[in-house]
């Protein structure tokens, strides 16, 4: 610690006291990113020497959670994330309230790392000719094939245009899927909103075990049947299961009969 100087006039010297407080704080606080890292190895300053494509996948996810925490500096907070979730597709399909309880991450930074995958989600479907084509349930299930990996039970629409090309896949339920739950109508909302002309339902099986249970057949059904009433054609329910495993109910006459 620096010694304190007797000659300096008192209000200097509180000055001169709080400031060795504040150093040491920090020393003890962990702000290990700038003992880490000289200033220009940090992510933001590579990024605008170097350019963004010179970054790895971490420092860039550090660029967006800015801060780490106490003994973690943001990089490392990154790399943790990466590895916990398998590479930045198993980190991108992270629900939001999941992100939130995460160390180091929060509500604050939750939002904005959702936001910024389902942007780059959208940027991969914005382009007409770069959207992907869905003429078979293997597509779809290849689409959709990382709700295999998730722990809860969801559904999604693929919507789907004239040419069978995918407008978007949209989150429709997060949970116990069962008719009591499912608001039909609510499922196809997205659908009338972007004037889909026909859309795939896919939900998961968190047990890994693809095989339809009588609730997903009589989800289905109603499906199809208020499908038809809102000319949008429901061309078919996968069920996603572990290991790329899936099972289409309309192959097997579930539902669609």
């Amino acid at each position: 610690m620096r010694s304190r100087n007797p000659f300096l006039p008192k209000s200097e010297r509180d000055f001169s006291a709080r400031k060795t407080r504040f150093e040491m704080t920090l020393m003890s606080s962990g702000d290990h990113l700038h003992t880490a890292f000289s200033k220009s190895d940090l992510p933001r300053e590579r990024l605008k020497r170097l350019g963004a494509d010179a970054l790895t996948t971490a420092e860039l996810i550090a660029i967006i959670l800015r801060t780490g925490t106490r003994g973690e500096n943001v990089v490392h907070l990154a790399e943790r994330l990466l590895r916990e979730y398998r590479g930045l597709g198993g980190l991108s399909r992270v629900p939001l309230n999941e992100l939130t309880r995460l160390k180091g991450i929060g509500e604050t930074k939750a939002i904005e790392l959702r936001a910024v995958f389902e942007l780059a989600h959208r940027l991969q479907l914005e382009s007409i000719g770069e959207r992907p084509v869905v003429n078979t349930p293997s597509d779809a299930a290849a689409l959709l094939a990382g709700m295999g990996w998730l722990e809860k039970e969801e559904m999604r629409v693929v919507l789907l245009d004239t040419k069978n090309r995918v407008l978007a896949t949209p989150l429709v339920y997060s949970g116990s899927l069962h008719t009591t739950v499912i608001r039909v109508g609510e499922l196809f909302r997205e659908a009338v909103r972007q004037n889909c002309a026909a859309l795939i339902v896919v939900h998961n099986h968190p047990s890994g075990d693809p095989t339809p249970s009588p609730e997903d057949v009589a989800v289905t059904r109603e499906i199809v049947q208020a499908g038809k009433l809102l000319d949008i054609d429901v061309l078919d329910h996968l069920v996603i299961g572990a290991s790329n495993r899936f099972v289409s109910l309309k192959e097997r006459g579930l539902g669609f009969g």
